[in-house]
């Protein structure tokens, strides 16, 4: 079995000018072409790491070859990334891949809610897409019936990728007055501190499967 080293190897250099690395990868950069599969079923085409959902596009300016590759990938082997023609630091290069990542994720809730709101003829779901496309986030209330219908209609999401706002004392009240079943709805999509905050409210965390 190759080694890590090997297998990145073996990908990068037959499609390079250089014949070693890291110069190699001084030929790279990220092209900004971005992919979601909606599943993790794909591999990175350059160290071979399987169950990817996103796919980042980076091309060799020498030989114009391509390839698929992961995020992480990028920033370990320092293969550039440009914002408006300047070329970025790896901070700057961390930052504008999880921040194209952020969109995508954005992306598929939206999506997932215009299917939704498309499905079915209920102004509370129609409701939730305009708060979702105004605000980037759902109350509480909004989020279980969300969550719920999409769970029914069988449409595709991702709850981790949704965002719920507590900054609102009656969001506040909405979630400490929730029904457990619900709190375990939308437990998914809330962040660390707002799920110790449903836990001083008297609500219990769902139990691992």
């Amino acid at each position: 079995m190759s080694t890590y080293p090997q297998r990145v190897a073996d990908n990068i250099l037959p499609l390079s000018v250089a014949g070693s690395l890291p110069e190699a990868f001084i030929e790279w950069y990220f092209t900004e072409n971005i992919e979601d599969h909606e599943i993790a079923d794909e591999d990175c085409e350059l160290c071979d790491q399987e169950q990817l959902r996103y796919h980042f596009e980076i091309k060799n300016r020498h030989t114009n070859h391509r390839l698929w590759v992961g995020s992480s990938c990028i920033l370990k082997f320092h293969v550039q990334v440009f914002d408006n023609g300047t070329l970025l630091d790896e901070k700057g290069s961390a930052k504008k891949l999880e921040d194209l990542k952020r969109k995508m994720r954005l992306d598929s809730c939206i999506k997932a809610l215009r299917k939704l709101a498309a499905s079915e003829n209920n102004d509370i779901l129609s409701n939730a897409l305009d708060f979702y496309l105004k605000n980037k986030y759902l109350t509480p209330k909004f989020a279980f019936v969300v969550f719920w219908r999409l769970n029914s209609n069988k449409i595709d999401h991702s709850p981790s990728f949704f965002k719920v706002s507590l900054k609102k004392d009656k969001y506040k009240t909405d979630l400490a007055q929730m029904p457990l079943d619900r709190v375990h709805m939308i437990w998914p999509a809330l962040s660390s501190s707002q799920r110790k905050l449903a836990v001083s409210y008297g609500h219990t965390p769902p139990i691992s499967t």
